[in-house]
């Protein structure tokens, strides 16, 4: 079995996935940039990049999942509830990340975009959250700190996209390079 425990004891294989899931969505925008302006298309390299994310996604997302349900002797029985569930959750993470392309293609660097998508996805995790399974105890019994992790998150993201370093300026083609692309320098 993939990703399951039998021990009656705690395991932090979760904390591994998790941390998992940080680093890939870490350098997922960067190498969607990457990909991007690899394409060597100003107008259609950002649609280019998306569908290979969703060659990807068919790799990663259908191939995987079907070849664990195999291993597994999974049931293959789908509750209509768990199936429009699971699509919306699709539907909204690919919108995701188109919108992150369509922000690139808007000028948006992947340092400033994403550190506005990771510092604000948490923000609307929680209070999505907090509206669909409300606290035990009701909204006044949820701690000042709560609020103060929000105000954090939203203020981290403000300071990563305000502050972050400026990159290196481009470093000069060789001589060679200048020549063959210009022709020679007749003075």
């Amino acid at each position: 079995m993939i990703a399951q425990t039998s021990s009656s004891q705690p395991s932090l294989t979760w904390l591994f996935f998790a941390l998992l899931t940080v680093a890939s969505w870490g350098v997922y925008g960067v190498f969607l940039h990457t990909g991007q302006m690899g394409m060597n298309d100003p107008l259609n390299g950002r649609y280019k990049a998306f569908l290979f994310v969703g060659i990807a996604y068919f790799l990663t997302a259908v191939l995987a999942p079907l070849v664990v349900l195999v291993a597994n002797g999974a049931s293959w029985s789908y509750p209509a509830k768990g199936m429009w569930w699971s699509l919306l959750a699709g539907i909204v993470g690919a919108i995701g990340a188109f919108g992150v392309l369509l922000a690139f293609g808007a000028k948006g660097t992947p340092a400033v975009v994403m550190s506005i998508v990771f510092a604000g996805a948490p923000v609307v995790n929680a209070l999505y959250s907090l509206v669909s399974h409300p606290p035990a105890g009701g909204y006044g019994a949820i701690k000042p700190q709560f609020f103060l992790g929000i105000l954090m998150a939203a203020a981290g993201g403000c300071l990563v996209t305000f502050y972050k370093p400026a990159p290196a300026p481009a470093k000069p083609a060789p001589a060679a390079v200048q020549t063959a692309a210009t022709g020679p320098n007749r003075s």
